[in-house]
């Protein structure tokens, strides 16, 4: 699976429209076919900063992901709301879900 977290910075006045922002963008690639899933998450340590975690089935889900018309939309509607760059880790892994925690098992 493609594994992706992106950190977003947001402007102080958009922080609480973020989630409305990004909305279309969520819903059309939550229904992509390659998506396996699509989470946002804001910091407990910073409100400024929300972040992504994504993964696709594989490289061609996330090659269809990024040549969505979508995917560019989205970009787009972020933009304005931003205050620097995104970070960005993108990694290839095995399997294709979460796996479970050996070092806290509940019996």
């Amino acid at each position: 699976m493609i594994f992706i977290v992106v950190k977003f910075k947001v402007l102080d006045e958009y922080q609480s429209d973020w989630l409305t922002i990004t909305k279309e963008f969520t819903d059309a690639t939550r229904s992509e076919p390659g998506n396996l899933w699509f989470q946002w998450h804001r910091s407990v340590d910073d409100p400024a900063e929300f972040v992504l975690i994504e993964a696709f089935r594989d490289g061609d889900a996330g090659s269809d992901h990024v040549s969505a018309d979508h995917f560019r939309k989205g970009l787009d509607s972020m933009l304005p709301a931003l205050s620097q760059t995104p970070r960005i880790v993108h990694t290839e892994l095995p399997g294709d879900d979460w796996s479970l925690m050996g070092e806290l098992t509940i019996p």
